[in-house]
């Protein structure tokens, strides 16, 4: 049994790509041919060059396929050209479904994210059927992902064996790019980081989050939804646990949020009519921290055993990797 995995250059994909191999399982990867390939280097693994913009190559990638994991979006808060966002996540997510419907594969794992996932006003942690408000969507990215988790739903009800995976926020090794979390760990790491927001995370080892897709593959329902988290922190608390494991001090300011909202505000200015490069303060990152992102993963923990290992030893981690691929400036 062959598995394609799309995305699997990435951090999230990189450890499916991993899990799968220690599983014994014959697997082939999707990449575009200028991709990053420093997370997949060494391991000997097919690889299929394609896109997810071009139909063609993706019926190709699939050839001799069985299963599908499709982990593979575009991951950023900001961009000048906001329609690629929705080129690739929205349009390029039915494409390769259409392209698995045409295949007759036998189980696709698509790879959404909590952002699609209601939010308790209350700050409790809520679940895969917590009602949705539209006005979360705080930016592009949230929403593409959230027009292609209505995609996939439309193929399952159509008879598609799909599954979506919701992950909250993985932290660990090999985030080469960084996410937008490892990011906060690299500026505590590198001292940028004078104050911190009153917001909160639920956060999951990479390498938890990798096997619960396998899991959903094996154990999930078609069609069903399943949020993969861990630990629920407070942001104050995430550095306050960098701080034990480096021995640097965690910020004890707290920003009011009008602050740090201004400050989102001029630096998207600035990236779109002057530098055309990402915003210093990502005004997307700002509105998400608005919301604190608390979410129950019983689901997933009892019907297909999802591991919660410490979220504290996926954070130190984090802190080895970066320091030993030289990501810190002091």
């Amino acid at each position: 049994m062959k598995t394609l995995v799309t995305g699997s250059t990435g951090f999230l994909g990189s450890a499916i790509l991993r899990k799968l191999l220690e599983d014994g399982r014959e697997v082939k990867v999707l990449i575009r041919e200028k991709s990053n390939t420093t997370n997949i280097d060494g391991i000997d693994v097919e690889i299929a060059y394609g896109d997810l913009r071009d139909s063609d190559s993706l019926q190709s990638a699939l050839n001799g396929c069985d299963v599908l994991y499709h982990t593979a979006a575009y991951y950023s808060l900001w961009d000048q050209n906001k329609q690629i966002i929705y080129d690739i996540n929205v349009e390029g997510t039915r494409k390769i479904l259409k392209a698995a419907q045409l295949k007759n594969i036998e189980k696709v794992v698509y790879t959404s994210t909590v952002g699609c996932v209601g939010l308790n006003k209350d700050t409790t942690p809520s679940n895969e059927d917590t009602p949705f408000d539209l006005n979360t969507l705080s930016n592009d990215y949230k929403q593409s992902k959230y027009q292609a988790e209505q995609v996939v739903l439309e193929f399952a009800r159509n008879g598609l064996p799909v599954v979506i995976v919701n992950p909250s926020t993985p932290v660990g090794p090999r985030d080469i790019k960084p996410t937008p979390t490892g990011k906060i760990i690299l500026d505590f790491l590198n001292r940028k980081m004078p104050a911190y927001l009153e917001t909160g995370l639920n956060l999951i080892d990479v390498d938890d989050c990798a096997r619960g897709h396998i899991l959903a593959e094996q154990k999930g329902i078609p069609g069903e939804r399943y949020i993969l988290g861990n630990q629920n922190m407070s942001l104050f608390d995430i550095l306050i646990t960098l701080e034990k494991i480096t021995g640097l001090k965690a910020p004890r300011i707290k920003m009011p949020f009008w602050v740090a909202l201004s400050a989102g505000w001029a630096c998207e200015m600035i990236s779109n009519n002057l530098t055309g490069k990402p915003p210093a303060v990502p005004l997307a990152g700002v509105k998400m921290a608005k919301y604190f992102m608390y979410f129950d993963s019983s689901k997933a923990i009892q019907k297909l055993g999802l591991p919660q290992n410490p979220t504290e030893n996926a954070l130190r981690r984090s802190v080895d990797w970066f320091k030993n691929n030289n990501y810190l400036t002091r």
